[in-house]
C-alpha cells in the first residue's frame, strides 16, 4: 500500500486531521471552562451528573487530542485558566443560568460534537483517528440520550413546530 501502511500511528497526519484534532482539543477547553461555571449555576441534582460526566469526556478529549498533537510535532492550544468557586446562592437572579437554559445549551453542544466527530471519521485516513472520534461518538451519542430523557422527564424540552395533521 505504500507510504499509508503499517501502523497507523507511524503514517504522518494530513491536515484537516491535525486542524481537526486541535480544534476538538480547543473546543474540550472552552467546554471545560463553560461547564464548570454550570456547575455553579445548575441547582437539579441530574443535570449536575450529566455536567460532571461531560466534563469527564471533555478532559479526556482535552488529553487524548493534546498527546497526539504533542506525539507528531505539533503544540497544543493553551488550557484556559481554572475559574474560581462559587455558591448558587450567591449568584445573582439576573446573572444565573436556569436549569433549562442549561439542558438546552449542552443538548445543542452535544449534537454539534456528534456532527464533528462523524466528520472526522469521513476525512480520516489514519484508522488510528478515525476510531478514536469514532469512540467520542459513541460516548455523545449515550450522552445525548441521556440528556434528551432529561429534558422530556423534567419539562424542559422545546420541541420544534410539530405536524399536528399529516396530509393523507
Amino acid at each position: 500500500m505504500g507510504i499509508l501502511s503499517g501502523n497507523p500511528k507511524d503514517e504522518p497526519m494530513h491536515y484537516g486531521e491535525i486542524f481537526s484534532i486541535w480544534e476538538t482539543s480547543m473546543m474540550a477547553k472552552g467546554t471545560i471552562s463553560c461547564y464548570e461555571a454550570y456547575m455553579y449555576h445548575a441547582g437539579d441534582k441530574e443535570l449536575k451528573k450529566i455536567l460532571e460526566d461531560l466534563l469527564d469526556q471533555a478532559r479526556l478529549e482535552m488529553k487524548e487530542c493534546d498527546e497526539l498533537l504533542t506525539d507528531n510535532g505539533i503544540t497544543p492550544a493553551p488550557a484556559l485558566a481554572e475559574r474560581p468557586p462559587a455558591k448558587l446562592e450567591e449568584i445573582p437572579m439576573g446573572a444565573r443560568f436556569t436549569d433549562p437554559e442549561i439542558a438546552a445549551k449542552i443538548a445543542a453542544e452535544n449534537a454539534l460534537g456528534l456532527a464533528s466527530c462523524s466528520k472526522v471519521m469521513g476525512m480520516s485516513i489514519r484508522e488510528d483517528i478515525g476510531a478514536l472520534f469514532a469512540k467520542y461518538h459513541t460516548t455523545k451519542a449515550a450522552l445525548g440520550l441521556r440528556i434528551l430523557r432529561m429534558n422530556k422527564e423534567k419539562g424542559w424540552l422545546i420541541p420544534p413546530p410539530l405536524q399536528a395533521k399529516r396530509p393523507e
